[in-house]
């Protein structure tokens, strides 16, 4: 499962069995940090997930900038609540690039911003099976 955290809305996003391709699965709008990490343990839980791959937005030059640090201290909370492994994926421009393909695929405005959130999670995860996947023929090499 890959997490596009925000301060308002969290994106999800799972995999196939298979872990090779990612869909986006919903988004998680809670008013409080305690309630939206609530929120995720449970989809957690029901999923029966395995692995958690959350985006930390790095600013331009790569470093943690205030809306990453917000990121790790959900993930904090969460794994106190979980017992997954929790990973990190740099997610730079993650949510940049959902829009340009939302606005690409003519979706309106107001829809857009429903599901932007499950696309750059579902956009956090592909980047993860794929960089794994890539590792892991590397080591066969």
């Amino acid at each position: 499962m890959a997490l596009d955290v925000g301060d308002v809305r969290t994106g999800v996003a799972v995999t196939d069995p298979l872990q090779m391709i990612a869909s986006p699965h919903s988004v998680v709008r809670e008013k409080s940090l305690a309630a939206a990490v609530d929120a995720v343990a449970r989809l957690t839980a029901e999923l029966e997930v395995v692995l958690i791959v959350a985006g930390i937005p790095l600013n331009r030059e790569g470093q943690r900038g205030p809306q990453a640090e917000k990121v790790l201290r959900f993930l904090e909370l969460l794994r106190a609540k979980v017992e997954v492994e929790i990973v990190t994926q740099d997610e730079r421009f993650s949510t940049a690039e959902a829009e340009r393909m939302l606005i690409g695929a003519d979706v309106r405005r107001g829809k857009r911003k429903q599901v932007v959130d499950k696309i750059a999670a579902t956009h956090i995860l592909q980047t993860f099976l794929e960089r794994r996947q890539r590792e892991n023929r590397d080591k066969k090499d």
